[in-house]
């Protein structure tokens, strides 16, 4: 890759101004990423999750990964304190280290926050190009956050045809807010308010996305009907009899969400969930190793724990982006100075 002097610092405000136009890019960076996987052209080492407090899961995540034909290596370095949004902060934040692989130079240190908002709806978009019904029409969300906002603006994208988006919450202020963002980007889109009643946002979804701040078990399986697909966006957040229900269980990476905290690997550690249980990777469905969806009557089950050559790619995506278009700050670590 080429690259000038120096190291480029770029922030959660010049990432912005790269999605201006959209999040397009962002579903095409998650398919070659995932393509690249199958093709050998990624390291992905262990990732080290230090949990904090196993009430609230406060934890931050060391995630390491390499590109290596494109000689890039990377870390995530990421804090994930679900509680924030009560005190009135972000419940991720973090920072990425690009660095390449000829003479180990530092490229860039770039926010980690937005981006991971980015590319976790990404992967979220992108399963639901594969895995939800193409006519679906009607997305409900149970949380109405960052997440949640992201998550609707890229599964638009897989999924054009969305006409009506239900949203719930615990409070009705966040559900306002919500509506009065997203009416603005998706104006051929009716949004329904549902306040904190969970079950009123998913029952006539075709697709159902949880992206809550807390753990605890919200989605119920009576309320999902047949042909829905379910993008599990963090922790613990359904039911087991949700997973229990699906016809298909899909991951980003089943052997590392099950060593983690989120509800299907709850399942496995009690004994309740085999590794036979589990359809596939998503990698292998955007790959053409397995079908994804079908038949319209599969009630097919995503969940993702984030992973982290995505997040290199990201970091690459964007570093060339505002190399492009002149955005971030050059500086050098090594004497201190400032590089235009």
């Amino acid at each position: 890759m080429d690259h000038q002097h120096g190291t480029l610092l770029i922030s959660a405000a010049d990432q912005k101004k790269i999605f201006s136009n959209g999040y397009a890019d962002a579903i095409q960076v998650v398919e070659d990423s995932l393509k690249k996987r199958v093709a050998g052209d990624v390291f992905l080492p262990d990732k080290v999750s230090v949990v904090f407090d196993e009430a609230t899961q406060n934890r931050i995540n060391c995630m390491p990964g390499a590109l290596l034909p494109d000689k890039l290596y990377g870390v995530k370095w990421v804090a994930v304190f679900p509680e924030n949004p009560k005190k009135g902060y972000r419940n991720v934040t973090g920072t990425i280290i690009l660095s390449e692989l000829e003479y180990g130079h530092t490229l860039s240190v770039m926010d980690a926050g937005y981006l991971t908002d980015i590319r976790t709806a990404a992967v979220g978009a992108t399963a639901a190009k594969y895995l939800s019904r193409e006519n679906s029409e009607t997305i409900g969300f149970i949380g109405a956050g960052q997440q949640a906002r992201r998550h609707l603006d890229l599964v638009k994208i897989a999924r054009p045809g969305l006409k009506k988006c239900y949203v719930s919450s615990r409070t009705d202020k966040t559900v306002s807010a919500f509506i009065e963002e997203e009416k603005q980007l998706h104006p051929d889109m009716e949004f329904i308010s549902c306040g904190n009643d969970y079950e009123a946002a998913v029952k006539d979804a075709d697709i159902i996305v949880t992206a809550i701040s807390g753990q605890e078990d919200v989605l119920k399986a009576k309320w999902i009907r047949k042909g829905t697909f379910y993008i599990h966006v963090a922790g613990w957040e359904d039911e087991y009899a949700v997973p229990e229900k699906a016809s298909k269980i899909v991951c980003d990476d089943w052997e590392c969400i099950k060593h983690r905290t989120q509800t299907i690997s709850r399942m496995f550690k009690e004994g309740l969930l085999k590794d036979a249980d589990i359809y596939g990777n998503l990698e292998e469905i955007v790959s053409g190793q397995k079908p994804g969806r079908e038949n319209d009557d599969e009630f097919i089950y995503f969940c993702s724990v984030g992973l982290a050559f995505i997040d290199v790619s990201f970091a690459k995506y964007m570093y060339e982006k505002c190399q492009e278009n002149g955005l971030g700050y050059r500086f050098d670590f090594f004497d201190g100075s400032c590089c235009f």
